[in-house]
């Protein structure tokens, strides 16, 4: 079995279907990218696999490191090493990115590090980074741009350390500074750590520089074709209409 296995999984929103007995498998120390058009449920599955309350999964499974975890809460998913970094982040006002790490670092972690702890190891994180350090004591989101919550996003990354990240459209919105450091934080995570990722984008530019073991399809709520970096090479130039159901293609 792989390290996240996902089969047959159903899921409804507002009573509506979203995905619809999708099967993916993927594991640790691999890319595995999923490409689609809009509404195809890219977004419903990211969420779906944080533990998201308002997607309702109606049938299939979710088993991560053998353990089946289709029904438990987000914190204890991400207890467990999983981690989604959002395609719309939000802002907390008031609270410094420095604030928020450190505490969501001692809560996963189970640790007590004091600030000056913290800070070096902010520190060291930024640096890989190439982040500016005056980056650290803005609030969380409050005022930035696309590109600046992706790179706040990439460095909780870094912070935490997940075993298995999913990376929600990361590069959407992102100048190309900004896709550096999002490329950067990926592989020097993978390279340390064997992390897997499970990343979701609509376009093959951060393909380019986040090379991906495996690449998949998803269209009207299944995996419809899977294979290598080739596949995103024919996306990108021919589109995703001959992935298309035909009750989707005629809309188009």
């Amino acid at each position: 079995m792989a390290d996240l296995d996902i089969r047959d999984l159903t899921v409804t929103v507002d009573g509506k279907k979203i995905l619809d007995s999708l099967c993916l498998s993927a594991n640790l120390n691999e890319v595995n990218a999923i490409m689609g058009p809009n509404g195809s449920g890219k977004s419903t599955l990211a969420l779906t696999l944080m533990g998201h309350p308002n997607y309702t999964v109606v049938s299939g499974t979710i088993t991560f490191r053998g353990e089946d975890i289709t029904h438990l809460p987000p914190d204890q998913r991400a207890k467990r090493g999983l981690f989604l970094s959002f395609q719309y982040p939000c802002e907390i006002p008031g609270v410094t990115i420095s604030s928020f790490l450190r505490t969501a670092y001692n809560t996963l972690k189970g640790t007590s590090l004091s600030v000056l702890q913290f800070h070096k190891l902010l520190d060291e994180k930024m640096s890989l980074l190439h982040m500016d350090k005056s980056f650290a004591s803005r609030y969380l989101n409050e005022g930035f741009s696309g590109g600046e919550k992706k790179r706040a996003e990439i460095l909780q990354l870094a912070i935490l350390e997940p075993a298995f990240a999913v990376l929600d459209e990361t590069d959407s919105g992102t100048d190309v500074d900004a896709l550096k450091i999002i490329s950067a934080g990926v592989n020097a995570l993978r390279e340390k750590t064997g992390a897997g990722f499970l990343l979701i984008t609509h376009y093959d530019r951060i393909l380019r520089t986040i090379h991906p073991d495996r690449v998949h399809i998803l269209a009207g709520g299944k995996i419809v074709a899977s294979g290598g970096p080739e596949l995103a090479q024919e996306v990108e130039k021919n589109g995703y209409k001959k992935y298309l159901p035909n009750d989707l293609i005629q809309l188009t």
